[in-house]
């Protein structure tokens, strides 16, 4: 029985599924909007939405936060096109007065080649 197993492992162990999702969170962070299996997208979509959610007071700790959660190898000086800037310095004071919801998942037709459901996952 598969009680209280509620993510989705895409067939990799645990470190390999941190990596993708932290590899699509930063690309979804940088770039507003990627494709990916509709799976991926749902499996994201509570990870970067809490991202956004600890970016949103803007103090020290929360810089430390997520970076811990996303592995940016950061020094001292912030790097211009870092996601941890971009959620400090946009996304959080974009959605300061939201309590949620931040991203918009859009189902599109299946993949020609292996017929996976795809999806685009965005931020509203």
């Amino acid at each position: 029985m598969r009680h209280h197993n509620a993510n989705r492992k895409f067939g990799r162990e645990t470190n390999g599924r941190r990596a993708l999702l932290r590899s699509l969170a930063k690309n979804l962070i940088l770039k507003g909007k990627i494709t990916t299996t509709e799976a991926k997208a749902k499996e994201l979509r509570p990870f970067v939405e809490k991202l956004i959610t600890t970016g949103k007071p803007g103090t020290l700790t929360a810089r430390r936060l997520l970076i811990s959660k996303l592995g940016v190898n950061e020094e001292r000086k912030p790097v211009a096109g870092s996601p941890i800037v971009k959620i400090m310095s946009e996304l959080a004071p974009k959605y300061k007065s939201r309590a949620g919801g931040y991203t918009r998942i859009v189902k599109m037709p299946h993949r020609i080649s292996d017929g996976a459901p795809m999806a685009i996952i965005e931020f509203v």
